[in-house]
């Protein structure tokens, strides 16, 4: 019987090489578009494609070494996460977006980057 394959789990998360604690729910865009049925009084007419921002977000240990200054200065920052299943999407020309705060209670961070280009690897 063959061995199923790992397609969850482990996750490495690194901004500009620099290796960040993720806790959990790290999200990628599967696409780059986003596709709407567009609909007439006969049925469907066909579909809507528009553009989506490539993004990262997930939720972070906020260690003592968090790179604040990176996070908050950073316009043009290279982000990869390596996946368990062996995927990797890396964001290129990101910038932090939102309002992330840190959590004292739970000593996490929630944050979200947006950028010039996402690629699957």
């Amino acid at each position: 019987m063959a061995q199923a394959p790992r397609v969850a789990g482990t996750c490495y998360f690194k901004v500009d090489g620099e290796q960040l604690e993720l806790k959990g729910s790290l999200e990628c865009p599967i696409t780059d578009k986003n596709l709407e049925t567009v609909m007439g009084l006969t049925g469907v007419a066909g579909y809507k494609e528009t553009h989506r921002a490539p993004f990262i977000k997930g939720t972070f240990i906020f260690t003592l070494a968090f790179p604040l200054a990176k996070l908050n200065e950073g316009r043009d920052m290279t982000i990869t996460a390596e996946l368990a299943n062996g995927k990797v999407y890396t964001l290129s020309g990101a910038y932090l977006i939102g309002e992330p705060n840190a959590k004292g209670d739970d000593g996490e961070v929630e944050l979200e980057f947006n950028g010039v280009k996402g690629i699957w690897q």
